[in-house]
């Protein structure tokens, strides 16, 4: 089971929060927003896949020339539309079940960081748990891929 974080009084979801870490945003206080290293990435798709739904927000093309194993490609320009969707026309749209804020926790992703960090300040403005990859998909391909 991944660990809760308490925020400054508000729940962060289960990701941890790294000092200094490269994305900060609103929420509700000004906290920093959960990042993930590429060894936390590894770590939870190891243990506990199953809890976690990896999202690209690169575009189309960037995706298809290599993601990480599993991830469901919604470019960032299109993210908080489709997060919008019901739940019929997200699957029509991205053949993939919509993610679910209560029950899901969403791990964006992109080439170098900075669309990352705007996806996840999107999904948690619309009351979705996130954390944002901030070793980027670049890492990956260079350790990984």
């Amino acid at each position: 089971m991944l660990p809760n974080l308490n925020c400054g009084g508000i729940e962060a979801g289960p990701f941890a929060l790294p000092e200094g870490g490269r994305c900060a945003m609103e929420i509700r206080n000004m906290s920093r927003a959960p990042a993930m290293s590429l060894p936390e990435l590894r770590s939870i798709l190891a243990t506990d896949r199953d809890r976690v739904r990896l999202i690209d927000v690169r575009s189309r093309e960037e995706s298809a020339a290599g993601s990480i194993p599993g991830a469901l490609n919604i470019p960032v320009s299109e993210l908080e539309n489709a997060l919008r969707m019901d739940s019929t026309d997200f699957q029509a749209t991205y053949f993939a079940e919509k993610p679910i804020p209560e029950e899901e926790n969403l791990v964006f992703f992109c080439q170098i960081g900075s669309n990352a960090c705007h996806a996840m300040q999107t999904a948690r403005e619309l009351e979705y748990l996130g954390a944002n990859y901030e070793d980027a998909y670049r890492a990956w391909q260079a350790k990984e891929g």
